[in-house]
């Protein structure tokens, strides 16, 4: 593998390269510090950009979208206190207060070497952990990716508390879209309605774009068009250095655990951050400064926030299962490309696993140098009016959709998608169970009937398999938890005033 990220560097690291990487960051550092764009959302609206790109050229710019949107949910975190992305929801409760008190470029600084931190921490485990996963992953058969399936559509429920049930249907819902089309098995038409244009199945590129891009818009216009209050006065950026040196201690905890929740699917960063700042509170000798303006306030989550970008990748590419909903994203970006990720991807084309790496290194280097340099060009980003923005991003969503295939229909379900998103929104369903189901619902069907045909339908066959028993066990526990902890939460909620707490 040395020496195919050497070739991957000689190859990469050109002006044009370098260049695409650099727009990718910029742009996506400008729709992640605009409240309302998430990540997931810039990553969707920009990834038709890449299409006719090389499949290398195509991850630079690509990553660099993905770290710096990440990032960008910082700084308005900071300087508007409305955080731009889900896992900049905690570094506003610190870094908008020392914003306040005329230390915003400080808070930026912060928050910019610490994403820097975790992003290279995240990308040494990635580069570690991942060729180790793809290598057992190997050994799975139809019985394992089964069970590797059905844990990731598990995960989605631990991931959903208080939502559980709901989020189960969305999933549902998923699964069934993915049997719309050819039968790879029996090579039969599916749920076609005689449409020609569903013979290939629901792409998920227009849908992601639809449900993420287009529903997004019209939330947005729901909440109205009027402009942020944005701080303005940003003078020093870096932090002294003693204070600097004092923080990192609260950036490695942040970045351990942003890696452990990036590996678990469907965990998200919004997890990773909270948890890595009540960590911080807790340890801290003056925990009632929290909330004040402490810089280890911006420093685990920021950390945690990006760190969790190496630890999501890590599923994804080596198993083929989405660490969130950015990767699974990105998993469309690379089925358009012809490439699969999962094990078989490490085995039979470690040369651009190579370039995944690269890219994601480039896009740390270029988003920490753009943070630092360009803090003071954030209040004028952010003075964007809102409705020329969404203008733009429902442009890009109508463009991103047709240029799949050159195809109306395809915006069809882009925009039937963007209603469905929003409409799901609305009545509290999350949508990210919907393209998991979507993603994983051929892998989960393929292989389960498969293993049914060739062991003459005896379903004992994933019990007498070591791994795919451990799997099937751990999808069961995944599932039930969530549902337990909420019977239980209820139960406590119902029980009289000190019922069973005397004593403890």
């Amino acid at each position: 593998m040395i020496g195919h990220i050497v070739n991957a560097l000689e190859q990469l690291l050109s002006p044009a390269t370098l260049g695409l990487s650099l727009a990718g960051v910029v742009v996506g550092i400008v729709f992640g510090a605009l409240p309302g764009i998430s990540s997931t959302m810039s990553l969707a609206v920009l990834m038709p950009l890449s299409f006719g790109l090389h499949a290398t050229d195509a991850m630079m710019f690509l990553m660099g979208v993905f770290n710096g949107s990440v990032y960008g949910g910082s700084v308005s975190a900071i300087l508007v206190n409305i955080p731009g992305t889900p896992g900049a929801i905690v570094t506003q409760m610190d870094g908008h207060p020392m914003a306040l008190r005329g230390r915003a470029g400080e808070a930026l600084g912060y928050a910019t070497l610490a994403s820097g931190f975790g992003g290279f921490f995240g990308l040494v485990v990635f580069m570690t952990v991942a060729p180790l996963l793809a290598s057992i992953g190997l050994k799975f058969q139809s019985p394992e990716f089964t069970g590797l399936a059905l844990l990731g559509l598990a995960s989605l429920s631990a991931a959903l508390p208080g939502a559980t049930f709901k989020g189960i249907l969305a999933g549902l819902f998923g699964l069934l879209l993915a049997t719309i089309g050819l039968d790879t098995l029996t090579n039969v038409l599916r749920f076609d309605f005689g449409s020609p244009y569903l013979a290939a199945g629901i792409s998920i590129i227009p849908l992601a774009i639809g449900i993420f891009g287009l529903a997004e818009v019209l939330n947005n216009l729901e909440g109205g068009i009027a402009r942020w209050e944005v701080i303005r006065t940003i003078s020093r950026v870096l932090p002294p250095w003693p204070d600097l040196r004092r923080s990192v201690p609260s950036a490695v905890r942040g970045s351990l655990v942003g890696i452990v929740v990036g590996i678990i699917p469907a965990a998200g960063s919004a997890i990773g951050v909270v948890f890595s700042y009540l960590q911080e509170k807790r340890l801290s000798r003056h925990p009632e400064r929290f909330g004040t303006g402490v810089p280890e306030g911006v420093v685990a989550p920021e950390s945690c926030n990006n760190a969790c970008i190496g630890g999501d990748l890590i599923p994804t590419m080596s198993l083929g299962i989405p660490g969130d909903s950015i990767t699974a994203v990105l998993m469309g970006a690379l089925l358009i490309q012809g490439l699969r990720p999962g094990p078989l991807l490490f085995r039979d084309h470690p040369d651009f696993v190579a370039a995944v790496y690269v890219a994601l290194g480039v896009a740390v280097v270029l988003t920490t140098a753009v943070g630092l340099l360009g803090a003071r060009m954030f209040a004028t980003v952010l003075s964007i009016p809102k409705a020329v923005l969404l203008s733009a991003i429902a442009i890009l969503c109508v463009v991103g959709a047709y240029a799949v295939n050159n195809s109306l229909f395809d915006v069809g379900i882009m925009v039937a998608f963007g209603v469905v998103g929003y409409l799901m929104q609305k009545a509290g369903f999350p949508v990210v169970p919907l393209v998991f189901g979507l993603i994983l619902g051929p892998m989960f069907e393929e292989n389960l009937r498969r293993t049914l045909m060739l062991s003459g339908g005896d379903w004992l066959v994933y019990l007498r398999r070591p791994i795919s028993l451990t799997l099937l066990a751990l999808a069961v526990v995944t599932a039930a938890y969530p549902v337990w902890l909420e019977s239980r939460h209820r139960r406590i909620q119902g029980k009289p005033a000190g019922d069973g707490v005397i004593g403890r």
